[in-house]
């Protein structure tokens, strides 16, 4: 009956992650059509921001605060470090056949071919992955999602999404995620295995969180901090590091105006 329940429950937090999905899809086409005044004050990569608002609330001030940081904490201090260095390597050594796949759909050949080499090396030598020994030979780990091949041939990120208890997601990523989930090995582990895997990596995740959650609380706006950030994140991901330049011309327009009157009242002095 447990078992069931758990599986009862993980249905329904799927199914609600892809009705916030549709219903942010809906929206935005909705908002894509001119209103009556010709203003549009919403951010276009945010349409609902009324329901993220909340989610974002609930997620932060209490899923967070009183579950997952608790949890991270209690995770850090009592797991010897060798250990939870080896089962996150494991838990990420799980994902190189997709990485290496998504690589192969960008024409990335070399970071496949490097992903490849991990994953055999690793799972072989590295006991499954809980050693690295691929590192000795300079085969960094360069994670590639579905989410960031959608991005590479111009996708765009679509309408932000705040999952509740989970944090910032956009209908890219939740698509690419889908997506993920179904390459091999990840599609025929077990439950409870794929279970642990994904608490290390949401534990591990909340430990490199640490640093930055000062600046969070600090921030004027919390909620409009952490969803630039996910977005200037997940360009520098599809971009491999090197996001381009966008020029702003009204804003150019305005710093030369400025300099041009500058110059004109030096020439009166």
């Amino acid at each position: 009956m447990k078992v069931a329940a758990m599986f009862s429950y993980l249905f329904n937090l799927q199914t609600k992650k892809i009705v916030i999905i549709l219903l942010a899809l809906f929206i935005s086409a909705c908002s894509s059509t001119p209103s009556n005044d010709g203003v549009n004050t919403s951010d276009p990569k945010d349409p609902l921001e009324s329901i993220n608002r909340p989610f974002w609330t609930f997620t932060w001030d209490y899923a967070d605060k009183y579950v997952f940081k608790p949890a991270s904490e209690v995770y850090v201090e009592y797991m010897p470090t060798g250990f939870r260095t080896g089962l996150h390597n494991i838990a990420l050594n799980l994902n190189e056949p997709s990485a290496a796949i998504n690589n192969l759909l960008q024409g990335k050949f070399s970071e496949a071919g490097k992903s490849t080499g991990r994953f055999v090396l690793n799972s072989t030598i590295g006991l499954f992955g809980f050693f690295d020994p691929a590192s000795d030979f300079d085969w960094t780990r360069e994670q590639e999602e579905f989410g960031e091949v959608l991005g590479s041939y111009g996708v765009g990120d679509g309408p932000y999404i705040v999952v509740p208890g989970l944090g910032p997601s956009s209908v890219r990523e939740e698509v690419g995620d889908y997506v993920d989930r179904y390459y091999w090995p990840l599609a025929i582990i077990d439950f409870w295995p794929n279970l642990l895997r994904q608490a290390v990596l949401g534990l591990e995740q909340r430990v490199a969180l640490t640093d930055q959650e000062q600046i969070i609380n600090d921030s004027i706006d919390p909620y409009e901090f952490v969803k630039n950030a996910y977005f200037q994140n997940m360009e520098f991901k599809v971009y491999d590091g090197n996001p381009p330049i966008v020029i702003d011309d009204e804003s150019e327009d305005e710093i030369d105006a400025f300099l041009d009157e500058l110059d004109a009242m030096s020439d009166i002095e």
